[in-house]
């Protein structure tokens, strides 16, 4: 990000000018605002050359605000107006204009917290084509499972960063343009609902963020930040590849006047492949497929200078077949499930006198999830046999909204504080299938509830010298559990009959205050050297899912548990930051994480005798090929390590790597002490990425990533034969500009084709060799005049 602040007194008259690299190439798509003095604004971007335009201004002070993703911020006094000429020199990691640490503009440097950003270059230069293969460039970065969105269940698409509560829900908060992403009902992350087309940049922070943003951020924030509406702009990128797979992203956009709008998505199709090793797969197997369309809407309208306003609304539908089909249902139904996903969204930013700013949202979501699930039972040959044994639908509801002021109070303090507030309701509606075909129903169940949180939050960055920034925040949340049941029925024929003895029309409320305070200092040693250090605390409620929906995979049956607790954290971290000379950056960071009461996946067979428990609202029999888990709350666990990261630009390249060590283990659990010392489940000790890429407009754009993966266990018992190996995989992106408009590209992940595991019960495999080739159409027409 670029800001280049100019102020000048001047009488009414007209600005325009061009903006440019260091090359002399030109910069389309920066935006360029104009503040005066008593703060009205008027905005614009550049057009296909370079250049923008603002019929007038005010008389008076006047700041000329230009932002271009990859830049370093510059200063300079104009004494003309007319035919400026900017020019931008590339950012350093430390330069990045972030916003997620502090929900306000602070350089990277100033923010005492581990964060990474890619921004477009980055995006552009990934061969992947769904957003959790491009976050995968950094290390601390992991979903549940080791496999892609393209070819995982959704429900296991939950994001851990450094290895804190692996699970399916997430314990990281996502965010596109601060309202959440997070599935509602289950925490998990749709990562194929991310345009990738639009996105400007993505900001990760690594620790807690659970003083500003509550319930998911305990583990971090991932802030998808997204562009604004352009004039005449279209960006179209379709492409094919092998596998059966074609994709297209759009982006379209026009301002007039004092209102733009944007419409932006994606489709996309595959007919994927066999997840199940070849050495074990069988006749129940096939390919693990999704198809995809997402179609979101943005209207920007400016009322005022000092009032921006947008609105956003979307769609969403996806299904995936999960590689294996029924061999009992004469029709050979596959395993499978579909989500339908409508949201609604808006924010309003308002200047007020004296620098301060009140911000709004407000956001809603429905949604429906349907899925079933295959028993494959022991067979001669294995993997012969299978027949539905349970069919889910999960409809749910929420609302949410936040207001924030910011403000500076004195010269040295930069003040946030606001509220928000969120309430979801959902149930699991399940039939249980008979255990011979897999085609009668003879139990129906549903299970769910309501569930609100309310918080409040300040923090104020104190700068008492020109080289230290501290920063205090503290938020205390209420939240609460209410209306929840589990109803559930035999089915004999058809026809609904008596209740099960674990039908219960009102479970267990649960209310409760949870406050989370951080204190964090970052100090400005000299102009090359920063260190900083931060203590912070968070919380993570558990969610309807994990309180109230069980769920099957391969061979292990998972059980909810409606009498979950809320995790803790308390983290600390601390670390350093080099600019070795003006294109070598190296950082380092030292954390360590102690989670009380971490809500985990624990094996109950050998630990609960029968299997029928008091907290479940369901059943499972164990077997020679049926494992019985349940969600519980171990507790303690700490996740401790450290990570660096090196990044080196000069002219046309850039090189950067990065690498996280971290021991995730079991400190204590009463119930079962034999865990205590046992590593935490799909968190592998270390993880690294390289990237290299050549940048030249007149050749080609090429870009590498390799990644490397450590061994973790699949499961909380650390069987042996439940070790997932270490693997390495690379990706590679060639592109080319062929004319003004049009660029051509080739992507290829797993260039190397190596097959690698990402589960167990069965062997389960990640993505294959995937090769994607097309063409990019970037058209824009001549530069927007200013919002008036």
């Amino acid at each position: 990000m670029q800001a280049l602040i100019l102020t000048l007194w001047m009488a009414q008259s007209a600005i325009s000018g061009i903006v440019k690299d260091a090359s002399g190439g030109v910069i389309p798509g920066a935006s360029v605002a104009v503040t005066t003095g008593v703060r009205s604004e008027q905005r614009t971007h550049t057009g296909p050359d370079g250049r923008f335009a603002f019929e007038s201004a005010a008389s008076g002070p006047v700041t000329i605000v230009v932002r271009a993703s990859g830049f370093a911020v510059y200063t300079q006094v104009l004494t003309a107006l007319h035919d400026v000429t900017v020019v931008l020199s590339p950012a350093t990691i430390l330069e990045t204009a972030i916003v997620t640490p502090s929900r306000g503009d602070q350089r990277l440097g100033d923010v005492p917290a581990s964060v990474e950003v890619l921004d477009r270059t980055s995006i552009d230069g990934s061969a992947a084509v769904a957003a959790d293969d491009v976050l995968r460039q950094i290390p601390t970065f992991s979903l549940f499972t080791r496999a892609s969105s393209l070819s995982s269940h959704p429900t296991s698409q939950g994001v851990s960063l450094r290895g804190i509560g692996p699970s399916g829900v997430s314990r990281t908060l996502v965010l596109t343009d601060g309202i959440p992403e997070n599935d509602p009902f289950g925490g998990w992350v749709y990562w194929t609902r991310v345009p990738l087309a639009s996105v400007d940049q993505i900001e990760v922070v690594d620790g807690s963020s659970s003083s500003l943003y509550g319930n998911y951020a305990m583990g971090g924030v991932i802030n998808i930040v997204t562009d604004h509406p352009k004039r005449q702009t279209l960006e179209v990128t379709p492409r094919v590849g092998n596998l059966g797979t074609r994709k297209v992203d759009f982006f379209g956009s026009d301002v007039w006047g004092k209102a733009g709008v944007a419409m932006e998505g994606d489709a996309f199709t595959t007919d994927g492949f066999p997840i199940v090793a070849a050495s074990e797969r069988g006749a129940v197997d096939n390919n693990a497929s999704d198809a995809y369309r997402n179609v979101n809407v943005k209207f920007d309208y400016s009322p005022t200078s000092g009032v921006q306003t947008f609105l956003r609304a979307g769609d969403f539908h996806e299904n995936r077949a999960n590689g294996k089909h029924s061999t009992t249902d004469t029709t050979g139904a596959e395993e499978a499930n579909d989500t339908t996903w409508r949201f609604v969204s808006g924010e309003a930013h308002i200047a007020l006198p004296g620098g301060s700013a009140v911000q709004t949202a407000l956001f809603s979501n429905v949604e429906t999830f349907h899925s079933n699930f295959l028993a494959v039972p022991a067979a001669s040959p294995p993997r012969s046999l299978a027949r539905d044994t349970l069919n889910q639908a999960v409809p749910t509801n929420d609302v949410g909204g936040m207001a924030q002021w910011s403000g500076v109070l004195g010269r040295r303090n930069a003040v946030t504080a606001g509220a928000d507030w969120h309430w979801v309701t959902g149930e699991s509606q399940e039939d249980g299938l008979d255990a011979t075909t897999g085609t009668q129903v003879v139990l129906h169940r549903v299970s769910g509830g309501t569930q609100q949180s309310i918080g409040a939050f300040v923090e104020d960055i104190w700068q008492p010298i020109s080289r230290l920034t501290m920063t205090f925040a503290g938020r205390v949340d209420h939240f609460a559990n209410y209306n929840a049941h589990n109803l559930e029925n035999t089915v004999l024929a058809g026809v609904l009959g008596p209740p099960t003895v674990n039908n219960n029309p009102n479970l267990p409320e649960h209310v409760e205050t949870v406050g989370t305070p951080r204190l964090g200092a970052v100090y400005h040693v000299m102009s090359r050297v920063n260190v900083w250090a931060d203590v912070s605390s968070g919380f993570r409620a558990p969610t309807l899912n994990e309180l109230y929906r069980q769920f099957k995979k391969g061979t292990t049956t998972t059980l909810a548990n409606y009498a979950l607790v809320p995790e803790r954290l308390l983290g600390s971290e601390g670390g350093a930051s080099l600019i070795i000379t003006k294109n070598l950056t190296v950082r380092a960071t030292m954390f360590d994480n102690r989670v009380t009461n971490p809500v985990t996946n624990v094996t109950i067979a050998t630990r609960v005798t029968p299997t029928t428990l008091p907290t479940a609202t369901a059943t499972c029999t164990p077997s020679v090929s049926q494992i019985c888990v349940q969600r519980q709350n171990l507790g303690r666990t700490a996740v401790d390590g450290f990570q660096t990261d090196v990044e080196f630009r000069r002219r046309a390249w850039r090189i950067a790597a990065g690498f996280v060590h971290e021991a995730a283990t079991v400190r204590a659990d009463a119930a079962n002490p034999a865990l205590v010392g046992n590593v935490l489940p799909e968190v592998p000790k270390n993880r690294g990425s390289v990237q290299i890429a050549y940048a030249n407009p007149h050749l080609a754009t090429i870009a590498f990533d390799l990644q490397g993966i450590g061994a973790q266990f699949d499961d909380d018992l650390n069987t042996p034969s439940r070790l997932l190996p270490s693997y390495a995989t690379g990706d590679l992106t060639v592109s080319r500009t062929v004319t003004k408009h049009w660029d051509v590209f080739i992507g290829v992940q797993n260039i190397f084709n190596k097959t690698y595991v990402v589960a167990t019960l069965p062997t389960t495999i990640g993505s294959p060799r995937l090769i994607t080739a097309g063409v990019r159409l970037s058209l824009q027409g001549r530069p927007a005049q200013a919002l008036k």
